[in-house]
């Protein structure tokens, strides 16, 4: 919603401000078209050369994440810790217990109370290979997060793609628009014994290019890019959470405790009050007993 409300105010200030200062919309609204067909067109044609087709489609499906925000909300946080706490618990006291909700967590009835967390295979995946390594004896706490930092690594890098590639267009758009502007100013040289009253209006609708290019990339594709690396950002911090988490379980803390560190890791924004996780818990040791 906040994205939308982004949208309008820009388009409201700057075709407002435009018109109260006495400019007129007929010349734009005339040259918008073929103007938009040219820039548009080119940076569609550029990205496509710039990116493979499942880049493309990720970055299409990203797009949508400006306007939705993070995935991951305050409650996804607190039944993350719930989720890891039983499944510590359940590893101190039964291991044996534990292989058959990290070996087919879609079965499992303990990541069952927790469908959407279910539905991210990043972060199943995460959990279980990091809890299956344990179980394996590769409980080096520093190498096991070595490698889930690079694991994460990885998948961030991987996440970024649609930020850089939407910055990219971004970037490329003002020289679009240029372009469009020369092709503009080529046309109006071919026109250059019309009236003065003519030739105005053919170089007012080549600069049009110049202005759609610079307005493209400042005021929505540069934004969008912006957004979306802020939300991708965000969401890392599920990812990161499960990683504290389980190398604090690795360094043999109290069941307890790994779920305060990972607590207190968690951003403020997203973070539970020590209350309301502690009643959580409770609920979770009153339904096992």
């Amino acid at each position: 919603m906040i994205g939308i409300i982004g949208i309008v105010v820009i388009f409201v200030m700057v075709f407002g401000g435009y018109l109260a200062a006495g400019g007129k919309m007929a010349i734009i609204l005339k040259s918008l078209p073929y103007e938009l067909a040219m820039i548009g067109g080119a940076a569609i044609g550029a990205f496509v050369i710039s990116n493979d087709l499942p880049s493309i489609k990720h970055t299409l499906k990203d797009i949508g994440k400006v306007f939705k925000g993070p995935k991951w909300k305050p409650e996804d946080y607190r039944d993350l810790l719930c989720l890891l706490f039983e499944l510590i618990r359940l590893a101190r006291q039964n291991p044996v217990a534990l292989e058959e909700h990290i070996e087919a967590p879609e079965n499992s009835s303990i990541f069952g109370k927790y469908p959407k967390i279910l539905a991210d295979s990043e972060a199943v995946n995460l959990i279980c290979d990091t809890l299956r390594s344990a179980s394996m004896n590769y409980d080096d706490p520093l190498q096991v997060e070595e490698v889930l930092e690079k694991r994460m690594s990885t998948s961030l890098n991987h996440a970024m793609h649609s930020s850089h590639a939407l910055q990219t267009v971004a970037d490329g758009l003002p020289a679009l628009g240029i372009v469009a502007a020369v092709l503009g100013v080529i046309k109006t040289m071919g026109s250059i014994d019309q009236p003065p009253e003519i030739l105005g209006k053919l170089i007012g609708g080549a600069l049009v290019g110049t202005f759609l290019g610079v307005f493209l990339a400042y005021g929505i594709v540069g934004p969008f890019a912006s957004k979306l690396k802020s939300v991708i950002e965000e969401d890392s911090h599920f990812y990161q959470l499960i990683r504290e988490v389980l190398v604090a379980n690795l360094h043999n803390h109290s069941t307890n405790i790994c779920i305060e560190v990972g607590r207190q890791n968690t951003p403020s924004p997203y973070r539970p009050s020590f209350t309301e996780l502690e009643e959580a818990l409770k609920e979770i040791k009153q339904d096992a007993a």
